[in-house]
């Protein structure tokens, strides 16, 4: 301590001093008999008595100023810290040094309005266990009906807790309660107490604690808020990662815009379709940003903002100097605030360039292959080589091609070869066959592969049937120069459907006998004939008109085959 607060203690043994020498002064004179003056001996006994008095009051004035000066350095220690758990060490810390108390016990209200212990601490400033954390429940409840103090100098002797089962289990004497208050609202209480000795708390020591309890309860609540900001805060900014990742992590690129257009966010998708860094983004109006498309986006934009309505799949394709042609998606909604309020404008914009070129290749490739074949093919599973099966395998070609080609300019040979070809192609689709290849004037196509068709051989003769019919109506548009006949072979055998090439040029193809059979049936039928072999005949000949042809003794056969004419169906 420092000097000012040692005088007052110096003072009052001094008067202590002056006190007994004027005690004993009396008492010598008193003994000796001596004759002295009138009222000597009284006036010695009223300075000893007023002397005492003052000692007495000295020592008050200590006390109390003792103990201003350390709710003063206590207010500032306790609130030196916003973090809960600190200043509830530091509260009760303080209370036990300044009570000399045994042990100190704050409690907080909870979540479910349960007055809990917070915090135990002892005089030796160590943390409490829980086996030790034995109070009067009697007393703590009746400060929280009341929030008044209590203080008792020796509980089991006190006539307002005798018989508490608490008091006499626990061996509590000396008992000091006090209301914790924010705004005259209780937020806990303050409990110190000794179990060994009695009479250590008086009323001094309660109003001590009561105005110790106010400081404290604002550095408790001032703590609990700051907790409370805390963990919000930290909730926030977690949240706000998570909708930036998120925000980042978004395919579709997505732009913000204020009422005035001008841009506020985007993400990193924006970016990449823009092909434009963010700082070259934000804080640009929309009509800088989306420069290429800003004359088609602006009266959509206008409408959004009118009706206060969404526009969604808007398409436009347009050029961008760095890319060329560009297909965007764009869905434009209003940016709204949590009152409802438009505030702006959002665009989710999707980058739709590749995904069309990948669809344009599809049907492209889907007038090349058979589209149930491209349905059986996985692409991340592709492997050379197929799978037995019995198909009906179709050869169609044009008569007389090679010579009319020969005084034809190729412009116009491929538009009439293209006419041809499309009617037989059509006619194989229209029975859902699958055709292999075109092969210069020719069509190669088969049935029951890869989708199952118990009836695909009939599909084989119709398809056939109808091909005669396709080239009859193409007479009927084309000039009589133009006039080309056709020959159909068909065979019924095994063949073996699969992958053929190399890994870098792969062709979906059917191999077999049977394929060249009916290869070999076609190059021998007369113009606009249609021939099928023994094998495919007696599996539709309930339902077709044929006739018996002579057999064919052909290229790579040691034997003649067995053939028929399809004149129609039954």
């Amino acid at each position: 301590m420092n000097s000012e607060q040692t005088r007052p203690r110096s003072v009052h043994d001094q008067l202590l001093t002056l006190s007994a020498q004027a005690g004993k002064i009396r008492a010598e004179l008193e003994a000796n008999k001596l004759k002295l003056p009138k009222n000597t001996v009284e006036d010695l006994n009223n300075l000893q008595s007023s002397l005492a008095q003052i000692a007495e009051k000295m020592e008050a004035f200590q006390r109390e100023n003792s103990n201003m000066l350390a709710l003063a350095d206590v207010g500032q220690v306790i609130n030196s810290s916003l973090e809960l758990d600190e200043v509830l060490r530091i509260v009760m810390d303080n209370i036990v040094r300044l009570t000399k108390a045994e042990r100190g016990f704050l409690m907080l209200r909870d979540e479910n309005n349960e007055m809990t212990i917070r915090m135990g601490r002892n005089w030796e400033m160590e943390s409490i266990n829980s086996s030790e954390k034995n109070v009067s429940r009697t007393v703590v409840q009746r400060v929280i009906d009341t929030g008044e103090a209590i203080v008792t100098t020796n509980a089991q002797e006190d006539q307002r807790f005798l018989g508490q089962e608490s008091i006499v289990a626990f061996n509590l004497r000396s008992i000091l309660c006090v209301p914790l208050k924010v705004k005259n609202e209780l937020i806990g209480v303050i409990y110190a107490d000794n179990r060994i000795r009695t009479g250590i708390f008086a009323e001094t020591e309660r109003d001590l604690l009561g105005a110790f309890a106010n400081q404290a309860a604002v550095a408790i609540e001032n703590a609990r808020l700051f907790s409370s900001l805390k963990q919000t805060l930290e909730e926030v900014t977690a949240l706000k990662n998570l909708m930036d990742n998120v925000f980042a992590s978004i395919a579709s690129g997505v732009i913000t815009a204020d009422v005035q257009y001008k841009v506020t966010l985007a993400n990193k998708a924006a970016e990449n379709i823009l092909g434009a860094a963010s700082i070259d983004i934000i804080g640009h109006y929309l009509n800088e940003t989306l420069a290429s498309v800003s004359s088609e986006l602006g009266p959509h934009l206008t409408e959004v903002r009118d009706t206060d309505k969404a526009i969604v799949d808007l398409e436009i394709s347009h050029f961008l100097p760095n890319r060329g042609n560009v297909d965007w998606r764009l869905n434009l909604s209003p940016l709204k605030d949590a009152g409802q309020k438009t505030q702006g404008v959002a665009i989710v914009l999707d980058d739709l360039t590749e995904r069309k070129k990948l669809e344009a290749q599809r049907r492209l490739f889907e007038r090349m292959v058979s589209p149930a074949v491209i349905e059986q093919l996985d692409p991340n599973s592709l492997q050379l080589g197929g799978k037995r099966t019995n198909i009906t395998v179709l050869f169609a070609d044009i008569r007389g091609f090679t010579t009319y080609s020969e005084s034809l300019a190729p412009e116009k040979l491929v538009f009439i070869l293209n006419r041809y070809l499309a009617a037989m192609a059509e006619a194989v689709l229209a029975q859902e066959g699958t055709i292999d290849k075109f092969m210069g004037d020719a069509i190669m196509a088969w049935f029951n592969a890869p989708v199952p068709q118990p009836d695909h051989t009939l599909r084989a003769v119709k398809t056939a049937l109808a091909i005669r019919e396709s080239v009859e109506n193409l007479y009927k548009e084309l000039p009589v120069d133009s006039h080309l006949a056709f020959g159909v072979g068909i065979h019924y055998g095994d063949a073996v459907l699969g992958l053929i090439g190399t890994e870098k040029r792969l062709e979906y193809t059917a191999i077999s006998d049977s394929v060249n059979t009916a290869k070999r049936i076609q190059e021998n039928s007369a113009k606009t004939q249609i021939l099928i072999s023994r094998d495919a005949y007696d599996r539709v000949k309930k339902e077709v008109e044929a006739k018996p042809h002579a057999d064919m003794s052909v290229k790579g056969k040691t034997q003649p085959i067995e053939v028929f004419e399809v004149l129609g169906l039954k």
